[in-house]
């Protein structure tokens, strides 16, 4: 099935040993769950790699007998556009001095990602949920603006899932609103540590 569209990105601090949400201060919002929406001006790409692990055919008797495929391990390469400057800093693990600097800690804080793409039809979203995870970011262009244009520099940032809690162990997990089973509650609840979601959780 083909989707289309990056809807929404949002994102979550998780505590490291138990992958519950962390809310408030210590946390990315008050109810713990922030949303890359248009105040900063939103999420331009979100590529996932590495979903499924390498395969390695097992050979007999002059023939390929079977396949082994090793464990997924997946990343994801993010363009964000403007995210907010002490959100991106407590997602890579920079700490404040309390005098306007930031001062990168020996331990990632780990983090959670719900991604929302669509339906070529646009009638259903499909998430890619990630429980536990680390962002990092490796580079940092700068580069001067000229006489006839400003020189952006966009967000790039990348995040390596890591096995979690809520999906048995596994990296990410799926979901599909076109599914008559389908929980948004339940959803939620999953991949960002025990959130409680208000509403019913029907549908979108």
């Amino acid at each position: 099935m083909a989707i289309v569209g990056l809807k929404m990105v949002k994102l979550a601090l998780v505590d490291p040993d138990t992958q519950q949400l962390i809310k408030g201060d210590s946390g990315l919002s008050t109810d713990g769950v922030i949303a890359i929406d248009s105040k900063m001006l939103g999420t331009r790409t979100a590529n996932i790699s590495n979903l499924e692990g390498q395969a390695t055919k097992i050979p007999g008797n002059n023939s390929v007998q079977d396949v082994m495929i090793a464990p997924g391990s997946p990343t994801i390469a993010f363009d964000f556009n403007n995210l907010d400057f002490v959100i991106k800093q407590k997602i890579l693990g920079y700490k404040a001095d309390g005098k306007g600097g930031y001062v990168k800690q020996d331990d990632k804080p780990h983090v959670a990602v719900l991604i929302e793409s669509e339906t070529l039809d646009r009638k259903n979203s499909v998430f890619f949920g990630f429980a536990n995870g680390i962002m990092q970011e490796p580079t940092q262009n700068v580069a001067t603006d000229t006489d006839t244009a400003q020189t952006r520099q966009d967000d790039h940032v990348t995040y390596n899932a890591l096995s979690a809690i809520a999906f048995n162990n596994e990296p990410f997990k799926k979901y599909y609103t076109g599914d008559s089973t389908f929980d948004k509650v339940n959803m939620y609840k999953e991949v960002f540590g025990g959130y409680v979601l208000s509403g019913d959780g029907v549908g979108h």
